[in-house]
């Protein structure tokens, strides 16, 4: 234990060797440490060692409590100017000052109390080593004149470090491991993007490097000190990679290496994945067998794993057919765990067995399963805090309350499918068996799907084509909710329009905007029933208030392309129809509407490109096949065009204008024979008419083949005695050929061309009898028959005039949307015959054989 005196030796003792090191600062005073110096009493030199004595001493220097009052002391703590050392000391009890050594003074020792010298001084001409601030950088040869360098910097600078050995064994070994942990990663990378060849490939290079990095590591260490946590990644990206290049084989093959390595305990539980190729490979027995297996090796503490497992193997037995194992799997499951799927695929097994009463419990079990989401109320604002409608508004749309919306969707649509489908069958008729699952769901947290449930009732007649029993149905809604009446009076307004009940239809247009103005669908039904009735604007107008409220609604977007393209604005319509193809850009009736647009503008390479892309969507059209040809013909490309218009003809061998089109090439480019088989199928498509059998006979005729030409001449002048144009040919035959019964055919010929003009003198008073009514005083302006068809006559060419081809009949037809406007539909089948075409038959002949 040290005394006071002590103490008080050991504090000069430190202090000493400080004022040595400032040297440029040994001439200034330093009062605050003078004045506290004062009380410093030093016992003199020629005292006797007393070693008992001080004990009961009080140093006023260690009284901390007066601190606060000592002005020195405060000014030496708020300033740097007690950290400046003082250059002498003053002598207690005498008011002279002691000089003390410094660094350029006289180096004398002060001496204390003990006899003993201080710390840092000189005794004997050896300075004493200053251990006890050698850290602070103060050294002996400070006293030696050196330079102040407490942080070393004199000595140059530091060494560099060490550089790692990239040769040692241990390094490369890391750098590999590196490596193939990086390939793994980018054979995930390239998974998640798509590229499933680069990651299978990405997967065997890692597999390469790893095996690699095995054989390396058991020549250096220990055969436990290999990572088996990175040779199990490396192995089940591998499977996985294959399993999704459809490798199954080689996934198998992979996945087996894992689960029969007894080193990785997880290693069981991948048998799961097996079972999911042996589903995909349909090799349903296996499948069942490693989810089982699989099974076995999961504990109860992962329910959810467990249950998921337990779904596979109901859906392997229903595909295998083995009903009742499925539904002792999904029972189970509603049992422990219920949801959605396996409540829908319990239905569907009871189903497949024919139990109602079993299905009636399902679908309860079904409805039941808790949705946990609160969607309707999650967001409505309790008071008028700004703050917190922003925030109501602001996750309206986040990424969960679509998850929510999603779940509750998915839920919506088992729900009515299950509904659907057992309703028929559980009881005895179907309306009864649809009350009943409508009564069900309106016992649930499901009951805003009850009103759905009635509507899709309706739909359901519509589907039976019980038209009665659907407007019935939908009428009952009509004193419901604004919601429910303005859905019932849309569909009501659309049966309407479709029987072409158009005062119907706009009444019940009206009443469902009156009930939900800002329903889209009965928007457009308004405009519908507007189109109908000729004012295109207005429909216009209906089709783009639709839109303001739906953007995608693409009824609306069709049918303001269709009343713009009636009002001959064709750049309108065709910008909305782009966007629409921009939303259904495989809709063949958009494809063919912005064809037909390009058409009308004279573009018809446009029209050609966009007809082209409909061929890729619906390749067995006839009637898209016959425009392209006849654009192809327009063209001058006449190869296409017949490539186009037989490919028409193939799938639709009774469009007559195809038929024709096709002959006429046929005899065209000299291949008469081929073009006999297209007028034969014309002529069995329309016996009555003449001019397709004269056509065969003139094709037999230009090929040389006389004596067929005659005899289907005569077949003809039988069936149509009064054929001026057969009794022709058969004189100039019989007259080339040298036969007897030419004197014949021009007798008959001289009787009807005689026939014919009085028939045409008949036809021409009775025309200037008409016309003197008119001028009189305005008769019938009718006409008599033979005035109607007199009007069809044309003269006929003489026996050696040549023959010239007539162009076929433009075909007008468009693709509609089932809610949009009537349009003009393909044209596919022949027209009924009426009494002017079978007289213009006669007076056509076979005017398509050039000579």
């Amino acid at each position: 234990m040290k005394t006071g005196s002590q103490e008080k030796r050991d504090l000069l003792s430190v202090c000493v060797p400080c004022w040595r090191g400032h040297q440029a600062n040994a001439a200034v005073l330093d009062t605050g440490v003078v004045k506290m110096m004062q009380n410093v009493h030093l016992a003199p030199e020629n005292d006797e060692d007393d070693l008992y004595s001080g004990y009961n001493d009080y140093n006023p220097i260690f009284d901390t409590e007066d601190l606060e009052n000592d002005t020195a002391f405060q000014q030496a703590a708020r300033t740097s100017h007690g950290r400046r050392p003082p250059v002498t000391a003053k002598i207690p009890g005498s008011a002279s000052s002691r000089p003390l050594a410094t660094g350029f003074g006289p180096k004398a020792t002060l001496p204390s109390s003990m006899g003993r010298p201080m710390t840092g001084g000189i005794q004997d001409g050896v300075s004493r080593p200053m251990t006890a601030v050698q850290a602070a950088g103060y050294t002996k040869t400070a006293m030696r004149g050196s330079s102040f360098d407490p942080l070393g910097q004199t000595r140059g600078p530091v060494s560099p470090l060490e550089k790692k050995n990239s040769d040692s064994p241990e390094e490369k070994l890391k750098q590999l491991e590196k490596k193939v942990n990086e390939l793994v990663e980018e054979s995930c990378v390239a998974n998640s993007c798509g590229d499933l060849k680069l990651a299978l490939e990405k997967a065997k290079e890692a597999g390469r490097q790893e095996r690699e990095l095995l054989r390396q590591r058991e020549q250096i260490t220990p055969p436990e000190n290999i990572n088996l946590d990175l040779t199990y990644s490396v192995l089940l990206n591998l499977a996985c990679q294959y399993a999704a290049n459809e490798m199954y084989a080689e996934a198998l093959t992979t996945y087996q290496v894992i689960v029969k390595n007894k080193m990785f305990t997880n290693g069981g539980i991948l048998k799961v994945n097996m079972g999911n190729i042996y589903l995909k490979q349909r090799n349903y027995s296996k499948a069942i067998k490693f989810y089982r297996m699989a099974l076995d090796q999961i504990t109860s503490a992962h329910k959810e794993m467990r249950m998921k497992i337990m779904e596979n193997i109901g859906v392997a037995f229903i595909k295998t057919g083995q009903f009742i194992d499925a539904v002792s799997s999904f029972e189970d499951i509603m049992s422990i765990s219920p949801n959605l799927k396996a409540g829908f695929n319990l239905i569907l097994c009871y189903f497949a067995i024919g139990d109602g009463e079993q299905m009636k419990k399902a679908f309860k079990k079904l409805i039941a399963v808790p949705l946990e989401v609160d969607f309707d109320d999650k967001y409505i604002s309790l008071n008028d805090d700004l703050h917190t409608n922003l925030l109501l508004e602001a996750i309206k749309n986040d990424s969960i309350s679509q998850m929510e919306r999603e779940r509750k969707s998915m839920a919506e649509e088992y729900i009515m499918t299950a509904a659907k489908l057992i309703a028929p069958v559980i009881e005895t008729s179907f309306a009864v068996g649809y009350d009943w699952c409508v009564d069900a769901v309106k016992a649930s947290h499901y009951v805003e799907l009850a009103n759905d449930l009635e509507i899709n009732k309706a739909t359901t007649y519509l589907r039976q084509q019980n038209f009665n029993q659907a407007l019935e149905t939908l009428k009952m809604f009509e004193k419901k909710e604004s919601r429910v009446k303005s859905a019932a009076a849309t569909n009501l307004s659309f049966l309407y329009y479709l029987g072409n009940e158009l005062a119907q239809a706009t009444n019940y247009a009206d009443l469902a905007i009156n009930s939900d103005r800002y329903n889209p669908a009965a928007l457009t039904n308004k405009g519908n029933t507007v189109f109908a009735n000729g004012d295109y604007e207005k429909a216009a107008e209906f089709y783009k208030e639709a839109l303001r409220n739906d953007s995608l609604c693409t009824e609306a977007l069709y049918n303001l392309g269709l009343a713009y393209k009636k009002l001959n604005r064709m750049d309108e319509a065709l910008d909305f129809l782009l966007k629409l193809h921009a939303i259904l850009p495989n809709s063949a009736q958009v494809l063919y509407q912005i064809a037909s647009i390009y058409e009308i503008m004279e573009d018809p390479n446009q029209a050609i490109e966009w007809l082209l892309q409909l061929i890729s969507v619906v390749p067995t059209d006839p009637h898209v096949l016959s425009k392209l040809g006849k654009l192809y013909d327009n063209e001058g490309d006449k190869s296409q065009a017949f490539h186009y218009y037989y490919e028409s003809y193939r799938y639709f061998p009774s469009n007559i204008e195809v038929i024709e089109w096709l002959g006429a090439y046929c005899i065209d480019t000299q291949f008469c024979e081929k073009a006999i088989e297209y007028f034969e199928r014309a002529a069995l498509i329309l016996p009555t008419q003449v001019k397709w059998q004269l056509m065969v006979a003139s094709c037999y005729r230009r090929s040389g083949n006389y004596q067929k030409a005659l005899e289907k001449y005569k077949v003809i002048h039988r069936k149509f005695p009064e054929n001026v144009e057969c009794l022709r040919f058969l004189v100039r035959l019989c007259t080339d050929m040298g036969l007897k019964e030419v004197q014949e055919y021009v007798t008959k010929l001289k009787k009807v061309e005689k026939l014919k003009e009085i028939r045409e003198q008949r036809i021409k008073s009775g025309r200037d009898g008409s016309a003197r009514n008119r001028r009189e005083g305005g008769g019938d302006t009718g006409g008599t028959k033979g005035e109607r068809l007199s009007a069809k006559l044309k003269a006929l060419p003489g026996t050696n005039e040549p023959y010239e081809s007539r162009s076929s009949k433009e075909i007008d037809a468009s693709y509609t949307d089932p809610l949009g406007p009537q349009a003009e539909r393909p044209r596919t089948a022949a027209r009924k015959r009426t009494e002017e075409d079978d007289f213009a038959d006669e007076e056509l002949g076979d005017d398509l054989l050039p000579e």
